[in-house]
């Protein structure tokens, strides 16, 4: 199975590329971005050096079933999907913001909690917390987005006293965040799944905050299974789980988290193959349909043949 790692396209009117983790964006003149989800995988702000099979595809569908079934309460920037690993949408100015929103405390949330710390983004948490037990309420703990390296906790207050972006739009995206994990929530317990964290990313688009990029992904996002929840935390015991939390744990065993003088250890092709099956897993327990693998043989010209074809149609 081929994996895609790199792409290089030239569409017609392209002005701009730009090579993110997973995804490369291209920019062209008519108002439009061609966002490419590639195979590659990222953990602790750093790209693992396989491709993973598969997961654009997983990621690309899994993100445009979300984008559809909530642009009902909150607008976003999705014009088709002509690939089964592309989507064609509004070309935004981003906000550098990543609106993080948890009803856990996992990940994260549950490292900080564990190193004794309080609070978290100006939010306060209670002593006595147990890892993966839910907030009373779901918190917003914003990361400012890096150019390189980890991205920065920062407060709401912060934000807005920086000048990062003015307070208007920064509780237009809160209260578009609330709703969309609300969204996010009912939908994944209707498969069975606990939403447990997530993150969205907003831009602007003629003056309008929009949603962009993707939405509860298994890349943007951490399920639990919600059969055996309660019980597994009576008992103190990990919870079962779809996210990418398990490559963050493989890292970690292998002492790597993205620190200065740290070697990304090699990754066994049986790790790889691991990999793709949970991608597959979580896209078919959260859509309630069977994955359909595409042809992985020519990514690249099926790849450039469908957004041209979209592209000529305009």
């Amino acid at each position: 199975m081929r994996a895609l790692t790199k792409t290089e396209f030239n569409f017609p009117g392209q002005t701009h590329v730009y090579h993110g983790k997973v995804r490369d964006v291209y920019t062209l003149d008519n108002e439009l971005v061609v966002m490419v989800a590639s195979d590659r995988i990222s953990a602790f702000d750093h790209i693992l050096a396989k491709g993973i099979p598969y997961k654009g595809q997983v990621l690309n569908q899994v993100a445009t079933m979300f984008l559809k079934a909530t642009q009902d309460i909150v607008p976003n920037w999705l014009v088709t999907t002509p690939d089964p690993m592309v989507a064609i949408g509004k070309a935004c100015e981003p906000i550098r913001i990543e609106m993080v929103i948890r009803g856990y405390l996992a990940g994260h949330a549950a490292r900080e909690y564990k190193l004794g710390k309080r609070e978290l983004c100006g939010e306060k948490l209670a002593d006595g917390l147990i890892e993966n037990d839910a907030f009373p309420t779901p918190i917003i703990t914003p990361a400012a987005k890096a150019d390189e390296g980890h991205d920065i906790d920062i407060s709401k207050e912060e934000i807005i006293s920086q000048g990062l972006v003015s307070r208007e739009i920064y509780e237009t995206m809160e209260k578009y965040t609330r709703a969309l994990f609300k969204r996010g929530s009912e939908m994944a317990r209707e498969r069975g799944l606990i939403l447990v964290d997530t993150k969205y990313e907003f831009g602007l688009f003629n003056g309008e905050v929009i949603l962009i990029d993707e939405i509860h992904t298994p890349d943007s996002s951490r399920y639990f299974y919600a059969d055996g929840y309660e019980e597994r935390q009576k008992l103190n015991q990990p919870q079962k789980q779809l996210s990418k939390e398990f490559v963050r744990e493989w890292l970690m065993e292998n002492n790597f988290q993205g620190k200065e003088g740290e070697s990304m250890p090699f990754m066994p092709d049986e790790f790889v193959d691991t990999i793709t099956a949970r991608y597959i897993e979580l896209y078919e327990r959260i859509t309630g349909l069977t994955f359909d693998k595409d042809d992985c043989e020519s990514l690249e010209e099926r790849i450039d043949n469908n957004v041209c074809t979209f592209l000529n149609q305009l």
